[in-house]
């Protein structure tokens, strides 16, 4: 059994390897050409968001390469039109930004909680997928991944953090609830996916239950789907694991209940 984990220990080190070599490969095209890439990551708390954002941008350069995750809206932001305390952190010319949760909070923990009324919801979604239809039109590579977890996986996860003193910066009243809401935050996924899927923004999902299998699909996923200068014959993701998002997912059960 030992030698075995090893060799899967080595088998995935040297696919991540590979793959974020390509990354990098991708990130010099990227900032050659002054592309403007957006990737959103979303999903239920400990879908595996952070990990998958620093696996991403690991080796890239820092000074062209962002995460965004942005904490509790101030009085300021809660006044002003909603994408606009996002905005500033797009992405400009020769950069790559990740948000590790991004304006799908509305549609996701603000109607779960009630942090939003029925009206800005029904606005937000209404105006979510021609606001990134104009970022597409002008220029901006938007890519959204939803992580989808089980719930027996997410309570693991949660109780890891609760034990684990080196994760209780992650520890969150919000998360303390997760579990408690665990049907109404698949009722607002299902309504987000089957809403803001569209021809211009996509969502790509991915089945989370095993963290290394997430990091490395999506970086294959990310790559496959983009063109730049050397690219290499790289591996493509688990059709198992990551595809386009069909509201038939739903009804055949492929997605965590």
């Amino acid at each position: 059994m030992g030698k075995k984990s090893e060799k899967q220990d080595e088998a995935y080190a040297e696919a991540m390897h590979h793959a974020q070599v390509e990354l990098v490969r991708f990130h010099k095209h990227v900032i050659k050409g002054e592309r403007k890439v957006l990737i959103i990551l979303e999903g239920r708390d400990a879908a595996g968001k952070d990990g998958t954002a620093k696996r991403i941008t690991e080796h890239l350069s820092p000074r062209e390469s962002r995460v965004v995750a942005l904490g509790k809206p101030s009085d300021r932001d809660q006044k002003a039109w909603y994408f606009q305390r996002y905005a500033p952190h797009l992405p400009t010319s020769g950069e790559i930004v990740i948000f590790n949760r991004s304006w799908y909070n509305r549609a996701g923990v603000e109607r779960v909680m009630g942090f939003c009324t029925d009206d800005e919801y029904e606005q937000f979604m209404q105006t979510v997928p021609m606001f990134e239809q104009l970022l597409v039109h002008c220029g901006f590579t938007l890519i959204k991944y939803y992580l989808d977890i089980s719930q027996d996986e997410q309570k693991k996860r949660l109780e890891r953090r609760r034990n684990d003193p080196l994760r209780q910066w992650k520890i969150s009243p919000i998360d303390e609830t997760a579990l408690k809401h665990w049907n109404a935050y698949s009722t607002a996924r299902d309504e987000m996916l089957r809403r803001t899927h569209s021809v211009f923004a996509p969502w790509t999902v991915v089945k989370a239950d095993d963290k290394r299998a997430t990091r490395l699909n999506i970086i294959r996923d990310l790559l496959s789907r983009c063109t730049y200068s050397g690219k290499g014959h790289g591996e493509f993701p688990d059709s198992n694991k990551v595809f386009l998002f069909d509201e038939t997912l739903l009804s055949r059960g492929v997605m965590a209940p």
